[in-house]
């Protein structure tokens, strides 16, 4: 540390003790605001919020001012109960929950956290990155992640994810499924650039939904978890989310190059191949939510809305100032 020029010797000494002193005070201020901060991110949920708060049916979203999973109830203040643990994202189905909370420092580090349906701790996995994406199969027993490793939006060009199944019926952990056998315009297909993002299951828990970005192309996938393989259904599809009957796929597709609302959500039928976009107008960058066989919800603007999935209609507001729905279905 260079020390001015002009100075005593003994004016010099007392210079950098002070200098010290100061330093000091910093780093002890930084650690005790991102201890701080690690507290709050660690924030479990009040006693008594639970997914059966409500019964079953329950729309809970994050709420954005708290960071915390919230019950969304019209009569509650705000519209809403913000009791929940703190989640960057999250997903609930059957009687497991899924919370992806950021852990504060560099490099960017987080937790996926199982939670049973009194959302008290079952099992927590450290992984490296950002949260991007959590599903938990509709029996609760599979569940899914998506992380970003280096850059954090879908949109640019220049982003690498590692996609996590847990299957919590064996424990067996896949931390990262980009070295499942892929087979593309039918032949198997090999490429450092692989990604998968986006999963979805099945009602069995074995065949899932995904994306895989490779040569610049984004990709259906349909996996097998069993056999261990996945198959390039259709291009331009991301984030799919399965109907409750199995036979339509709601996802966002890429309509534009531009960085501005690059993406639109559609439906697709698996037996035609047919697709059509639903009556939101606005781009969306999210896994979409199937509430019930007819309708979607989706965060959009920093809000969770619905919109009918056949195209009809026109979208709903449900939750100002929210994100990640999901419903407390068992």
């Amino acid at each position: 540390m260079p020390v001015p020029t002009g100075f005593s010797p003994r004016a010099r000494v007392w210079i950098i003790v002070l200098a010290l002193l100061l330093l000091g005070g910093g780093a002890t201020a930084y650690t005790l605001r991102a201890a701080s901060g690690h507290r709050a991110a660690d924030r479990a949920a009040d006693p008594g919020f639970t997914l059966d708060g409500a019964g079953p049916g329950a729309l809970y979203v994050r709420d954005t001012a708290t960071g915390r999973v919230a019950r969304v109830d019209p009569s509650a203040p705000g519209g809403r109960v913000a009791g929940g643990p703190a989640c960057d994202r999250f997903h609930a189905a059957g009687n497991t929950a899924l919370c992806l909370q950021r852990r504060p420092g560099v490099p960017a580090r987080s937790y996926a956290i199982v939670l049973d349906r009194r959302l008290r701790e079952v099992r927590r996995i450290g992984l490296p990155g950002i949260p991007s994406r959590a599903r938990v199969s509709a029996s609760g027993n599979v569940l899914a992640w998506t992380m970003f490793a280096t850059g954090d939006s879908y949109a640019r060009s220049s982003f690498s994810t590692r996609t996590s199944v847990l299957d919590l019926r064996t424990g067996y952990l896949v931390k990262n499924i980009e070295q499942i056998p892929l087979t593309l315009g039918g032949r198997r297909h090999h490429a450092p650039d692989v990604n998968y993002w986006g999963v979805g299951f099945a009602a069995d828990d074995n065949r899932f939904y995904a994306t895989v970005s490779t040569g610049g192309r984004t990709h259906l996938v349909e996996g097998d978890l069993a056999n261990w393989s996945a198959r390039a259904l259709r291009e331009n599809v991301e984030c799919p989310s399965l109907s409750p009957d199995g036979t339509r796929i709601a996802f966002k597709k890429r309509v534009s190059e531009g960085p501005r609302e690059p993406w639109r959500l559609y439906v697709l039928d698996l037996a035609t191949g047919r697709e059509h976009p639903v009556a939101e107008r606005h781009g969306i960058d999210d896994q979409a939510l199937w509430t019930d066989a007819r309708t979607l919800a989706y965060g959009r603007g920093g809000d969770v809305w619905s919109v009918p999935a056949d195209g009809s209609g026109s979208p709903r507001a449900l939750a100002r100032g929210a994100s990640s729905p999901t419903l407390a279905a068992r």
